[in-house]
Formats: C-alpha cells, structure tokens, sequence
C-alpha cells in the first residue's frame, strides 16, 4: 500500500493486465504491453484508449499479469527437449497449399 495525501487513507496498488490485441480477422492476438487498471472493464477501456489509437485492431484481450503461468527461460532446454526428437512435427514436411493465408 502506498500513502495517501495527508489525513487520507492508503490507496492499494491496481492490479497489472497484460494486453493482447489482434490486427485484423483471422490473425492472432498480440502482446502489445502492459497497463494497471483497477478491474477488467476498466483495463479494457484503457487498452483500447492506448494500444487502438489509429484502429490498429479487431479484438482486445486483457489479462491480469498474476494468472499467467509461464516457463522460465532459465529452463529452456529441458523444457523444449522433447520437442526436438519429433520433427515430424515440423510444417517442412507438409506441403502448404498457395491459397492459405497466414500459415
């Protein structure tokens, strides 16, 4: 908690959300930064007023930075190793037709 002016009570911190914005239909949402708001309605609202400035997108997502669960970069490889022994799994193997967009 932080002090207020004198005489008033402490205010508490507002929560930290992540912001996730999509470019246009079809493509995927992208963190595009960080805000504090004090709930969710609010976060969005500040999203937009920041990071949609010139109609940059179709779609906003925010979420608080306290629900993510996230790897650490520290354990990179031991995470990612088994993926390394599957590259069949690779989009090299796979012919992509002309016609799909965004792959």
């Amino acid at each position: 908690m932080t002090a207020g002016a004198e005489g008033a009570p402490p205010r508490t911190e507002q929560p930290l959300f992540e912001v996730f914005v999509r470019g246009k239909r079809g493509l995927n949402h992208v963190h595009v930064g960080s805000l504090h708001a004090a709930d969710e309605e609010m976060a969005l609202h500040a999203a937009r007023d920041v990071y949609t400035r010139r109609n940059e997108g179709v779609s906003i997502w925010v979420v608080r930075s306290d629900a993510i669960a996230a790897s650490s970069p520290d354990e990179k490889d031991p995470f990612f190793a088994p993926s390394r022994d599957k590259v069949y799994r690779h989009p090299t193997f796979y012919p992509i037709p002309e016609d799909v967009p965004h792959m």
